[in-house]
């Protein structure tokens, strides 16, 4: 990320994003330290409002909030000049491709390039916003990631609260508390275990 692109990243989230986190919102975080605090690392959540990455983004030290890269649609973020701007070069997304035929050798390419520079990357296994507080089928783009770097650490977090503040849809921002949950952070490395993982992810889950 670009000198310039830091400084808008910083002077967004410092102005806007964390007044309304802190002064809006109410944040009940459990485990706060397992956040990692260096790259790379992979951070997996549900995804119910738009206020998952901002919010995410929004608790990590400013110190790190350039190597911060949310995974975005590509065909939604990218859909015209003044969001993909907004996206490229204030959010700092990787942008990834949910329609036409897709390499799924190169699909992750960025993902993989961000790692390599040491970032922290945001992904949602659910691949788009489901409805408030539910669970919708996991997609196989997590454990295509983890095949190909499996020595990452990945950092499980729990969101609930944010579908209600802000759900799918809706433009209008309620004040309501959310509460995170963070697992241990693992990583899948090689072998008969990281097998039985793999073919997991691979598996969607049922919406419950």
């Amino acid at each position: 990320m670009s000198r310039p692109s830091r400084v808008l990243k910083l002077l967004f989230f410092i102005l806007l994003v964390r007044p309304v986190v802190l002064i809006v919102l109410g944040l009940n975080i459990i485990h706060r330290q397992k956040l990692p605090t260096k790259g790379p690392a992979i951070i997996v959540a549900n995804h119910n409002s738009h206020l998952d990455t901002l919010v995410l983004m929004s608790v990590m030290p400013l110190r790190i909030l350039h190597k911060i890269r949310p995974v975005a649609a590509a065909d939604y973020f990218l859909k015209n000049r003044w969001r993909a701007w907004f996206s490229l070069n204030v959010m700092g997304i990787i942008p990834l491709a949910r329609k036409g035929k897709v390499d799924r050798g190169t699909l992750f390419d960025g993902c993989r390039g961000a790692l390599a520079d040491g970032d922290i990357v945001i992904l949602f296994p659910e691949g788009s916003r489901g409805e408030a507080e539910q669970m919708q089928p996991l997609k196989r783009g997590l454990y295509h990631l983890v095949a190909v770097e499996p020595h990452v650490p990945v950092v499980p977090v729990v969101m609930r609260g944010l579908g209600r503040a802000l759900p799918k849809g809706d433009p209008i921002l309620v004040p309501l508390t959310a509460t995170w949950s963070l697992a241990a952070q693992f990583t899948f490395g090689r072998g008969k275990k990281a097998r039985l993982l793999w073919q997991r992810l691979n598996t969607p889950s049922k919406a419950k």
